[in-house]
């Protein structure tokens, strides 16, 4: 049954094989033919596509050359339009130029006008600036010669003036010197008098004598009062004309020392004003000078002492005002020493004893304060004062 089964199936592959094989022969056939047929009219249906191809060849070639001849067109038109944009672009960039450089000329020119113009304003301030400047510095020079003048003139009359004070100053003081020098040569007869007797004298002559003296001191001192006061107004229009000068001279330091110094003898003018004479005492100092002994109490002493003292302190200050202004060294060309009665009070001593011992230390402290140096006097506290060995020297009081 295998056997026969197997051969059944033999043959029935076979046969469908056989049958498959004359299927796809059948079908090759057929294809082959098909694809005869194809070729065949292919064939005969290629001229007609030659022509075809040729025509739509020749139609593109036609186009594109169209196309080509379109875009040469265009392309021309295109240069020609840029061409005319940067022909007209050129031709505004020119006219703007243009404009440009008239408007930058027309500026330059405005502007060389204006500078023109304002060298021209210059020019003229400048002329009559010029102008101006010459004629202040000639009217300045005018003055100044014409102030020069007036301050000659106005010296010579104050050197006439203080010459003229100066010579009846003398004449006054020698009036007054004669007479104190009477009264001085009276009170050393009468000192030599005293002198002479014993102090064991009689005590009722002594005081005889005494009052002699108290009663011809408190004449003197009411005689000095009034010179004093004499004196004090006679220096008023001397500070004046002095304060003139210095101020001509311009000696500034120097004017404003002896503007202080004014300052201060008016100060002692007022309070001199309300003065009352008092009685001291006798004498118990004597001292030495030019040749004649006089004597004095223990108040004429102290005065005569502060003298010396105010005359150094003023000397020194006006020394050191000199140096400062540059001025040649002369401790006469001042007031201060002039006057030499600063700090004068009481009238116990004469103003021309208290004037040369002031003059004394005055001159001392000048050549202190000018050299800037302390050979005579010491600055303590403020102020200076003269070294009291040389105030020894200079007054020498003995007590007795």
């Amino acid at each position: 049954m295998k056997k026969r089964f197997g051969k059944y199936s033999a043959i029935l592959l076979f046969t469908g094989a056989a049958l498959l094989g004359s299927s796809f022969d059948a079908n090759a056939q057929e294809r082959g033919e098909r694809r005869h047929r194809d070729e065949q009219r292919s064939e005969a249906a290629r001229p007609q596509r030659e022509e075809r191809h040729a025509n739509n060849q020749q139609q593109q070639q036609q186009q594109q050359q169209q196309r080509q001849e379109y875009r040469r067109q265009r392309q021309g038109q295109d240069d020609q339009a840029r061409a005319e944009q940067q022909r007209a672009w050129q031709q505004r960039q020119e006219q703007q130029r243009q404009a440009d450089q008239q408007q930058r000329q027309q500026r330059e020119n405005e502007a060389r006008q204006n500078a023109q113009r304002t060298q021209e304003r210059q020019d003229r301030w400048r002329n009559d600036q010029q102008r101006q400047n010459d004629q202040q510095r000639q009217n300045e020079q005018q003055r100044q010669a014409s102030e020069r003048q007036r301050q000659e003139q106005q010296r010579q009359q104050e050197a006439q003036r203080n010459n003229t004070w100066r010579n009846d100053q003398r004449r006054r003081d020698t009036s007054d010197q004669q007479r104190r020098l009477e009264e001085q040569q009276r009170q050393q007869r009468d000192q030599n008098d005293r002198w002479r007797n014993s102090r064991d004298n009689n005590r009722n002559d002594n005081t005889r004598n005494n009052g002699d003296w108290q009663r011809r001191q408190q004449i003197a001192q009411q005689q000095r009062a009034q010179q004093y006061r004499d004196r004090w107004n006679q220096q008023q229009n001397f500070w004046q004309q002095r304060e003139r000068q210095l101020q001509a001279q311009r000696r500034n330091e120097r004017y404003r020392f002896e503007q202080r110094y004014w300052d201060r003898r008016r100060q002692d003018q007022l309070r001199l004003q309300n003065f009352r004479y008092n009685d001291y005492g006798s004498p118990n100092y004597r001292y030495y000078r030019q040749g004649n002994y006089y004597e004095t109490s223990q108040y004429g002493a102290d005065l005569l002492r502060r003298a010396i003292n105010n005359g150094y302190e003023e000397g020194f200050r006006a020394g050191l005002a000199d140096r400062q202004d540059r001025w040649a060294y002369n401790y006469q060309d001042s007031g201060a020493y002039d006057d030499a009665s600063y700090g004068y009070d009481g009238y116990y001593v004469d103003v021309d004893e208290y004037q040369y011992y002031f003059r004394q230390g005055f001159q001392r402290g000048y050549d202190d304060g000018y050299y800037g140096r302390n050979q005579y006097g010491q600055y303590n506290n403020g102020s200076y004062s003269i070294l009291g060995a040389i105030l020894n020297t200079i007054l020498n009081l003995q007590s007795y």
